[in-house]
């Protein structure tokens, strides 16, 4: 199985690689920071691939998605690149950082799909999974766009599914609450309660790669 991974330089992206590469797929991933593209393209050579994109760029997207086709099909989309804001109310957060946390958890999922998905639906086969949260299901003080982008995925994904013919599936998929680097920015000391990482990536990658088109559209839960 071919799988792309945005978002993959941190947190749950990191955390997917090598499960999934120790399992036997290949995977293609990008993130914004160069330094950590170029030790995962030595951490795994070809024919795992990985660029410094900025999906907030159709451009940039564009060009890296014809990297990735040309080399194969992909079989599953994990859209996860995402920021979350600093907590503040809503009035405090500035337009510039709503404007590119949105630019980033919104845009960057749509330039992605824009791109990869065509040739998925030409094969009519392949699963597209957009990260979504418990804050695009249910919200909490402060977090207000971060809950905004979260909520238009899961929207997203749903009329997204809607639009894909029979064999495919889009889902909109909780990965539940993990100690990441954007939990603490939420969250400070008390994101330590929650599993690392690398412990969500071995329960989450066996679910991923049992979805399916029975699951097209559904709201999902990584379980716990």
């Amino acid at each position: 199985m071919r799988i792309l991974i945005t978002g993959c330089s941190r947190g749950l992206g990191r955390a997917l690689l090598e499960p999934f590469i120790s399992l036997g797929h290949t995977v293609a991933g990008c993130a914004r920071d160069e330094g950590v593209i170029a030790q995962l393209t030595r951490q795994y050579p070809a024919p795992h691939l990985f660029a410094a994109v900025d999906v907030t760029s159709d451009a940039a997207v564009a060009a890296f998605a014809r990297q990735v086709l040309d080399a194969g099909p992909v079989d599953l989309l994990i859209n996860n690149a995402a920021l979350m804001n600093t907590p503040a109310s809503l009035w405090e957060v500035s337009a510039g950082e709503f404007d590119t946390l949105m630019a980033v958890n919104v845009n960057g999922v749509a330039n992605v799909i824009r791109h990869v998905v065509p040739a998925m639906v030409a094969r009519q086969s392949g699963v597209i999974v957009n990260l979504s949260s418990g804050w695009g299901r249910g919200v909490s003080p402060r977090v207000a766009p971060y809950c905004a982008s979260k909520y238009a995925i899961e929207g997203l994904t749903a009329a997204l599914a809607l639009e894909l013919p029979r064999g495919m599936a889009a889902v909109p998929l909780n990965p539940g609450v993990i100690h990441t680097d954007m939990l603490r920015q939420a969250w400070a000391d008390d994101a330590a309660r929650y599993p690392s990482p690398d412990n969500w990536a071995a329960r989450a990658v066996p679910f991923l790669l049992q979805l399916g088109a029975k699951d097209n559209g559904q709201p999902l839960s990584v379980p716990g």
